[in-house]
């Protein structure tokens, strides 16, 4: 099973015990994963925590007129999952598909539950990963309603630049707030000396 990027990823952040690590090798199922395949659609309760080892999702919702909304990217090393679904055990009302051919390990939310109780280590840093999350949509959320498209863009590509050249156009756009066509508009003003 393909659990030591998992295993790196938790150790650059606290050393793991041996029993922590053959934890981790109990609970978390390798899934390869399709390009265009879904790990979550909309309706389905979020069942699993997933972490990225190879490939790039995107969480999206769809609005009362089809139009898609990306909330989240994920690529390697990253968390992707509807928490609240997952905590709440309701349907979801999001989707998580991925955009490249993938490999995820994930797990189901009584092993993480179990695992915060019987190594409280985990229960800090998921805490942490929360936290961080939160942060992170509250900036979100500020910048949408605060800053230009053009503000939103440049920071996209500065905050993440290894997402820009494996993401399409089209999915930067829904996840800024903006048509496809405006973006290339922003593009193009930003190439010009």
């Amino acid at each position: 099973m393909k659990v030591e990027p998992l295993i790196a990823y938790f150790e650059k952040l606290l050393p793991l015990t041996e029993k922590e690590k053959s934890y981790l090798e109990e609970v978390f199922k390798e899934r390869k994963i399709s390009r265009r395949q879904y790990i979550l659609q909309e309706g389905d309760v979020s069942k699993f925590n997933s972490f990225v080892v190879e490939g790039c999702f995107r969480m999206y919702f769809v609005d009362d007129n089809g139009k898609e909304h990306n909330l989240q990217f994920a690529v390697e090393n990253w968390w992707i999952g509807d928490i609240g679904s997952f905590y709440s055990e309701e349907p979801s009302k999001l989707n998580i598909q991925a955009l490249e051919n993938s490999v995820i390990l994930q797990i189901k939310k009584e092993d993480q539950l179990k695992m915060f109780v019987d190594f409280p280590k985990f229960n800090r840093i998921f805490r942490v990963f929360t936290e961080n999350a939160l942060v992170s949509f509250q900036r979100r959320v500020l910048q949408n309603i605060s800053s230009t498209a053009e503000e939103r863009y440049i920071d996209f590509i500065e905050r993440y630049p290894n997402l820009f050249n494996r993401i399409s156009n089209v999915q930067i756009a829904s996840f800024l707030g903006v048509t496809p066509e405006f973006l290339s508009t922003i593009r193009r003003k930003l190439a010009k000396p």
